[in-house]
């Protein structure tokens, strides 16, 4: 058995600012995001940007955590990752379309403030 971990913290007016640029906001947003994380993020009104930024931050810590297995950083997309919350509210994994052998587990946790967004994802390999 082996654990692997993945880590990120990004600002989140960074984030804000991108979303925002006139020229590259959508393409931004599109290249990086689900629709279904769109969706979430946008019903955050006020807080959408601590939500897009935290979403960011757990694509980033997955990609850290999972790298290892990957053939090199261009095999994997953005939209890969998808950052879904289940029933109770909790911040999860989907990954669409990867083909990861012996991951017997996988853990996320997300947290956001005024400034910073951070993740952390733990994976436990066979």
């Amino acid at each position: 058995m082996k654990i692997c971990c993945g880590t990120d913290i990004i600002e989140i007016e960074r984030i804000r600012e991108s979303i925002e640029d006139e020229k590259t906001g959508e393409t931004f947003v599109t290249r990086i995001y689900t629709k279904k994380e769109i969706e979430y993020c946008e019903s955050k009104n006020m807080q959408k940007y601590q939500h897009y930024a935290a979403r960011f931050a757990a694509k980033e810590a997955t990609f850290k955590a999972i790298s290892e297995q990957l053939e090199g950083k261009y095999s994997i997309a953005w939209r890969d990752i998808e950052i879904i919350n289940n029933e109770q509210g909790r911040p999860c994994l989907n990954l669409i379309g990867i083909n990861l052998e012996n991951i017997e587990d996988i853990d996320l946790s997300i947290s956001h403030c005024k400034q910073y967004a951070v993740a952390t994802v733990t994976l436990l390999r066979k």
